[in-house]
């Protein structure tokens, strides 16, 4: 059945919204105007762009896909969820189809143990960031892999071994007999190498621009990560590099996530064309955004405005029963803290896996002079990781 609508009521609502000619579209229009020196930075799931201002054509940094070392990392990242997703698959296909993936997953496995070596990182993956530890992160990876595969090999040969239980014990946190280090430490150590590594890249760009941050215009467009991640400035990775590179000079009301917004395409050299195209609707959504927010003072002054929640958590302790953001990080030994980002990235459909420790590793690098070698990665740094 049609669904009537009256032509005068819509025609009314037309005029203030959903149209090119509206009032609201006009008020975008007019803040727009305001805004055309200011500088307009965009992230999308692989690049960020600056548009200066004024005419000015704009710069990009790739920070994240289009990056070395990235995925590598979180090859080894996954090992970890990739066999507490085969306990629960083994709890609810009948038909055995885990036993495959765990076989294609040894696999892959003993085959990536075989390639990894320091020469891989130092010569061949090359991130500046990683310079001095390429050693001990071929350790790492050597011993993450052939914990991985003995689970696997005791798995196939048992199935019953594979439990959560288990999977807790001998390999993600302990007390195994033969887990001299945990494999939740790993992970936090490569989603830190790797938020160290975007940090470092995206602070030292940024210094060199000297932007005038409490004018600019920062909007994070596109799909961050899973299809639900990266909605909020807490957890948004990126959203944490930028407040960091600021060192909080970015008012938090100017950062903006655009989960719908256009994309240009991952920036190769050669496109800056389309990277500049979207430059006018860029400025069109931020101030319009901004512009439709600031109505709120104007209608409602005697009550209680809105201010942005602060980034993370305050520390918490073993006692702690829930949280609702990343909790925050007392330094690199605060295990409970660390770990407990982990099951906050896996729960909240919001969170990006890779930014577990992102901000945290870019505010350890903005108060050490973007040094890599002068903050302590934790997982890495000090742990032994022994042949296996």
């Amino acid at each position: 059945m049609r669904v009537f609508e009256s032509p005068e009521l819509l025609q009314l609502f037309e005029t203030y919204t959903a149209s090119p000619t509206s009032i609201g579209a006009h008020l975008g229009q007019a803040a727009a105007r305001t805004n055309v020196t200011d500088p307009l930075i965009v992230a999308t799931g692989s690049d960020i762009a600056l548009y200066p201002g004024a005419g000015a054509p704009p710069t990009v940094q790739g920070f994240r896909l289009s990056t070395r070392g990235f995925k590598e990392l979180a090859g080894v990242s996954h090992l970890g969820p990739a066999l507490a997703t085969l306990s629960m698959m083994r709890e609810l296909d009948e038909s055995g189809r885990w036993r495959g993936d765990a076989e294609r997953l040894l696999d892959v496995t003993r085959a990536a143990r075989a390639a990894n070596s320091t020469a891989l990182w130092r010569d061949q993956i090359a991130v500046e960031a990683f310079v001095g530890r390429e050693e001990a992160i071929a350790a790492m990876v050597a011993y993450s892999c052939r914990l991985t595969e003995r689970f696997l090999e005791r798995t196939l040969d048992r199935p019953s071994y594979l439990t959560d239980a288990a999977l807790r014990r001998d390999y993600l946190e302990g007390p195994g007999d033969d887990l001299p280090v945990s494999f939740n430490r790993v992970m936090v150590a490569t989603f830190f190498l790797t938020g160290m590594d975007v940090g470092h890249r995206l602070i030292t760009w940024f210094d060199g621009l000297d932007l005038p941050w409490e004018q600019a215009m920062v909007i994070i467009a596109g799909r961050q990560g899973r299809p639900t991640a990266g909605v909020s400035q807490e957890s948004n990775s990126v959203a944490g590099v930028v407040h960091a590179a600021s060192r909080d000079r970015l008012p938090l009301e100017r950062l903006l996530i655009a989960p719908h917004a256009p994309v240009f395409p991952m920036f190769d050299g050669t496109n800056m064309d389309g990277v500049a195209a979207l430059e006018d609707p860029y400025r069109r959504l931020w101030s319009s955004l901004r512009a439709m927010s600031e109505l709120g003072a104007r209608m409602f002054d005697a009550y209680p405005r809105f201010r942005p929640r602060t980034r993370v958590n305050g520390s918490i302790e073993p006692g702690t029963a829930w949280v609702h953001e990343k909790p925050a990080v007392r330094g690199p030994d605060d295990w409970f803290a660390l770990t407990t980002r982990l099951r906050v990235v896996m729960e909240d459909p919001r969170q990006l896996l890779s930014g577990a420790v992102t901000d945290y590793a870019s505010r350890q690098l903005v108060e050490n002079a973007n040094d890599p070698l002068a903050i302590t990665v934790p997982g890495l740094d000090g742990e032994p990781y022994p042949e296996l």
